[in-house]
This record gives C-alpha cells, structure tokens and sequence, in this order.
C-alpha cells in the first residue's frame, strides 16, 4: 500500500512502514485524487527534521490516524531538500493562508483536481495543544468542510495562486541604482545586533552567515570611516567567538549545529546540515585571514575536518545532514552526566575540562550538560596555576577520551543524498579555506567534489540537482546552478583549469536561456521545462541558504568581467533592478543581494597573471595572502591553447606579468611583483 520503500531519499524511506498509505509527488499520486476526488494532503519535511519525527510518532505511525488519512485523503510526501521548489511554493502559500511563519513539518491540504492549496500549517499535535488542534479532528473538519464548500474553496485557492504568481512577477526599477539599500542594510543590522551575546534578534538565533559575511566585508572596505569600521568589526567578533565557544558548535568533534534555541546560543536545536557548515566554514576563514586570529583558523579547520570526516561519500561528495535525534531522544548523541565524564578522565584532566566546559555548574539541557566554553584558557591557567601548554594537552587528552566514548553510542541518522547546491556551497568553503589557510588538503577535497558533481549530476548538457549512490535525478534549480557557479569561479583562484571555466560559461548559459525572467529580469527558481506547478517562484531573499538571484548576480559580474561578456554582466543588472524594490523595503533580509550590489556599483578588480607557473605561482601566493573579497585574482599559465579572447589577447612569456583591471578597463602589464604590489596598495615583507 505504501509507495516510499524504494524511493531514493532517506527522508521518504523513514516513512515506507507508516500505515499511511503514502505516495511520492507525482503523476501516479495526482492522477488518484483527481479520479477519486479526495483532497491531497501534502506533508513536506526532510530527514533531520526533530519536529517532523514527532508528527510521524504521534500521528504517522499510529493505525487510527493513518486509518483516517487513508479514507479522506490522498497522502503525498515530499522531501523538501529533493523538491525544494515544491516547498518554496506551499511554504509561501501557508504564510499567505494563515498569516503565520512557515517551518517543518508543513502540513498543506490541496484541492484534488489542480494542487492548488486551500487550508494549511505546520506541526499538529495527537492531542490539542499548543493552541492547535488535535490532528485526528483536523482530519475530519477540513475533509467535511472541503466537500461542503468546494466552490467557495476553489475560489479562494484561485484568489491565492493569483496572489502567489504576483509575487514573481513584480517589476523592478528603471531609475539608477545607488548604496542607499546598502546604507539601511548595514543600519538595520546594528539595530538587531544582540550587545550581550553577539548575532541578530532574539532567540531562537541563528547564523545569518550573509549578515556577518556583509559585516566583514564592511569591515575591510571601512577604513574611511574609522568609527563604522570599529564597530562593525566588535559585532563581527563578539558573534564569531560566541558562536563557536557556545553550545552552537559541537566541541568536541567539531561542527556546527542548526540553531540555538536559546539568546546566548548554548542549547542548540541539535541537527547538523551541510550547507551551514560549509558558509560557515567559508566565514571564519575569511575572517581568520582578515582579522589575523588563531581561533578563528582553529574554528574554520574544526568545520572543515569534521565535514570531510563526517559526510564525506568516498567518492568525493559530501552527504547532507545529521539527524537532531538519536535512539529517540533529541540530542542524546552530544549531551552528558557529568559522573559519566569524571570517570572517563585523570583527575588533572577533569579539573581543567570540567572549568573549561561548565561542568561545574549547573546542568544546562534536561538533567544533562551540553558542553559550552564557561572558561578561557588563560582564566584556567591562572586559577590552576598552569601553563598555557599544560592546560591545552589536558584538553586535548580529555577530548580524545571523550570521543571514543561518544563514538560507541548509538549515532545520528545520517542523510546520504548528494545535493548539487549544498556541495557546491562546500567546494566554495573548502576553496577559500584552502587559500585563507594555506591548506592544500581542503583544494584537494573541493577538487573531488566539483569532478564528482560533473561525472554525476551534469547529464547531456544539463544539471541534475540530487543524486543517492552515485544515481542522480530531478532537474537542478536555480540554486544549484548559481552556487556551482560561483563554487568553480572560486576554485580558479587557486589554480585555473580552461575546461572548469568552460563549464562556468556552459551553467551562465543555461542560466540565461531557461532561468532568467526576459520580461522583468532575475531568475526563476525553476527552468522554463521544468514540470508545470501551480507558480514559478522568483525571490531575492536570503533563507537558510544565501538568495540564488543574490549569488547568479554576483558570480555574472565576475564571469562577464573576465570575458568581456557584456550579455552576462547585463543579466547580473537586471536581476539587481528586478530586487531593488524589496531591496529598499528589507535590505537586512538580503544581504547577500547587498553584496552584489556592491559588486555592481564598484567593480571587481581582477588580476589576471600570466607566464610559466614557477613565475607566476608566488605572486599568487602573495595576492591570497591578503583579505580583499572585492579582488579577484586568477593565474593562467602561458601556452594553454583555446582561451576565450578576452583571456588571450592578455600576452604571457615566460616572466610573469599582471593584468589590473577593473570592470571593463585594464591598465597596463605590471613585470614586477613589488610594482604590482604597489599598485594594488599591499604592503610587502
């Protein structure tokens, strides 16, 4: 009865033993409930999601419940990191329905004939609580009103699919753009800013990596505004230390959780996903070379050794997520009593650990410790009266003890799907890490990645955006092309390979021709074939992952600059015009929109150096030595054959020479590294 068991994502799986008789999104499941005229009752979550485990425990796994489902609707469940495009669409359509934020699970009720939405939410409980509604009597009342009103209803449905459409077709502006949304932006950040605990608003906090990475850009562009410029950078380093010293971060094995479900980001809501550890991953890099600071490196390598470690595929790729949950229990997998911990450790060592961590406070989550830094290093020296060195080896020996007792409890659920957006997300924090860390072992890894993305997910000339053993499918979203974009023109600043920068130029092309809006500009979250939904969702915003236009825009400009390809760099303003209303209405919510906009209104200076590799090679090494995230510096050896043009007519010889250009304008060639450093105002030595 079931259809989930063989379904390639593990989210669907869970559920293939449910009583429930469950189908997938798709024509088998659409087709049944226009013959039968029963609503769809679409459930979306995905696999580390806690709350969609407890709706699947109370209400999915229970005979009575499925027994009701089963007579009054078609069931449909979606994994919404497969079909995000179905998300993004019924997500907006509940907001619009009840005037509430969206989340999972998403519990959506749809008309039988078209899949247009009619009544919606997101967790119910067994029994009424929370101000909800016992899901079994929701059950009834919506199919008792849905059959008793359906005229009514459709209208409604067609009111609010009219409303959704409106959204994505909103036109932009034709006037000048200028930095005035950059001003509010960076305005309405420091008003949200949390003075005590660092990061923005009130819990439950999360990352908004775009937000700081903004900041640190700020930061570095602000030396004209000394006082600006100071205050930007205490924001940026209160939240980068207290995300990484708080419960946020596993500290143990490293990686960052979700969320915090708390104001000083001790208590974390306990999943572990791909793509926030690799943006993280790629922010405390950049602020580790930036601002100089060894434990922002030390964050950034944890991120990345764990990543690798944790969700590495074998074969290049990286899985995921990591469920909240394990044996049942949200976070059993992280938490300890802390006789548990005593006996594990000399007693030397549990003096220091035990001050480092807070385990001698207080517990911190039900009865339990999540570790958290209660303590400095310098603060345990002092009160221990020892050295530095002496205090870390404690600590190390300590976590070396405490992992392979960790490692012999039950574990997380891992999530095996391969996502082209979320690697691609990967390679680009691994591609920076390896150039603001001078770790070659993370360029390897991006390395793997990207060639796994290609041998898999790049199918006749087109993207496939999710892939489980090596099998890929569902056509790629605008995410996934623009993150991959940008993933490869990142990976050209460490070493320039011409067949990645024709697979850049073959995904700008594809973006142009089956993503871009030709008659208001940006691009659409789904390929003009793409299966025919009830809207095409367009949005500039930044979610739990930077905005796809924000990035498309971004890495266009680059590409265009660097070709001299005046149709990519026209699409990038377009995308730019068709935001800028909500530009000036939210800036704080785009902030990676508000990156390219800088991009836009001051070019990226590119330096192109050309010559044999052992010339050229240590005036790049000496270039990504320095935090200039408007620079863009990519080494092309001479004699490579079939260059695009505008790479070409750059002469190369066997001395090294360098290109400064500017947007479209190119002085002349630098022979010397101290000149070009001069020129580039780098201090040498």
């Amino acid at each position: 009865m079931n259809q989930l068991e063989h379904q390639s994502s593990p989210y669907l799986r869970q559920h293939a033993h449910n009583p429930v008789d469950w189908h997938p999104w798709g024509a088998a499941a659409l087709e049944r409930a226009r013959r039968e005229r029963k609503p769809i009752l679409l459930s979306i979550g995905y696999a580390a999601c806690h709350w969609c485990h407890v709706m699947a425990h109370e209400s999915f796994e229970d005979p009575a419940t499925a027994e009701l489902m089963n007579a009054l609707y078609v069931n449909v469940k979606v994994d919404r990191e497969q079909r995000p495009d179905l998300d993004r669409i019924y997500q907006q359509s509940q907001q619009m329905l009840t005037g509430r934020a969206g989340g999972w699970p998403l519990t959506m009720f749809l008309m039988h004939d078209n899949q247009r939405p009619f009544f919606g939410g997101t967790y119910f409980p067994r029994e009424a609580r929370f101000g909800l509604p016992a899901f079994r009597d929701l059950l009834q009342q919506v199919s008792g009103y849905y059959h008793s009103h359906l005229d009514q209803l459709r209208s409604s449905a067609a009111q609010l699919t009219a409303a959704l459409a409106q959204t994505s077709a909103a036109n932009g502006t034709d006037a000048a753009l200028d930095a005035a949304p950059l001003r509010t932006g960076r305005e309405r950040l420091r008003r949200s800013f949390d003075e005590q605990n660092g990061g923005f608003g009130s819990a439950p906090k999360f990352p908004h990596t775009p937000g700081l990475t903004l900041l640190l850009r700020d930061w570095q562009a602000g030396a004209s505004e000394p006082e600006r410029a100071k205050s930007e950078r205490h924001m940026l380093e209160l939240s980068l230390r207290a995300m990484a010293e708080g419960g946020m971060f596993d500290q143990l094995g490293g990686g960052f959780f979700r969320y915090a479900v708390d104001q000083r980001w001790q208590i974390p809501h306990f999943e572990k996903m791909l793509y926030d550890n690799a943006l993280l991953l790629r922010l405390y890099a950049e602020a580790a070379l930036a601002l100089g600071q060894r434990p922002l490196a030390e964050t950034a390598t944890a991120v990345a050794d764990w990543m690798l470690r944790e969700f590495g595929n074998g074969q290049g790729a990286l899985y995921s997520s990591l469920d909240a949950d394990s044996d049942g229990h949200e976070g059993r997998f992280y938490v300890w009593q802390r006789d548990e911990v005593q006996r594990a450790l000399e007693s030397h060592e549990w003096a220091v650990f035990a001050m480092r961590f807070g385990l001698n406070s207080a517990p911190n989550f039900e009865d339990q410790w999540h570790l958290h830094v209660a303590a400095s290093v310098e603060q345990i020296a002092a009160a221990r009266q020892l050295s530095l060195e002496q205090v870390r080896a404690a600590l190390a020996a300590a976590r070396r003890k405490l992992l392979q007792l960790r490692v012999a409890r039950l574990r997380p659920a891992l999530d095996d799907k391969v996502l082209c957006s979320w690697n691609a997300l990967a390679i680009t924090g691994l591609a920076v890490a390896a150039r603001c860390l001078g770790r070659d072992d993370y360029a390897v890894a991006a390395d793997a990645a990207l060639a796994y993305l290609r041998r898999v997910h790049w199918q006749n000339g087109r993207l496939l955006a999710s892939s489980v053993r090596n099998e890929a499918q569902f056509p790629a979203y605008l995410d996934d092309h623009a993150f991959l974009l940008e993933a490869i023109l990142e990976l050209q600043t460490l070493r320039f390979r011409l067949e990645e920068l024709q697979w850049a130029i073959d995904l700008a092309e594809v973006l142009l021709r089956h993503f871009e809006d030709r008659r208001a500009g940006g691009f659409f979250f789904t390929a003009d074939d793409h299966e025919a939904l009830i809207s095409r969702p367009k949005s500039f915003g930044d979610e739990s992952v930077p905005a796809g236009n924000a990035v498309a825009a971004r890495a266009l400009l680059r590409l265009g600059y660097l070709l001299g390809e005046p149709r990519y760099l026209v699409a990038a303003e377009r995308a730019l015009r068709a935001a800028w209303p909500e530009l000036h209405a939210n800036p704080e919510s785009q902030a990676s929109m508000l990156q390219a906009l800088q991009e836009y209104l001051e070019p990226p200076q590119i330096v192109l150096l050309r010559g044999r590799p052992g010339a050229i090679e240590p005036w790049q090494t000496a270039l990504n030595a320095v935090y200039a995230p408007c620079r863009w510096t990519v080494a092309i050896a001479a004699g490579i054959a079939g260059l695009p043009e505008a790479i070409a007519a750059k002469q190369a010889g066997d001395s090294a020479l360098a290109y400064v250009c500017r947007g479209s304008v190119c002085g002349m060639p630098i022979d010397s590294l101290t000149a070009l450093l001069r020129e580039l105002n780098i201090q040498s030595g």
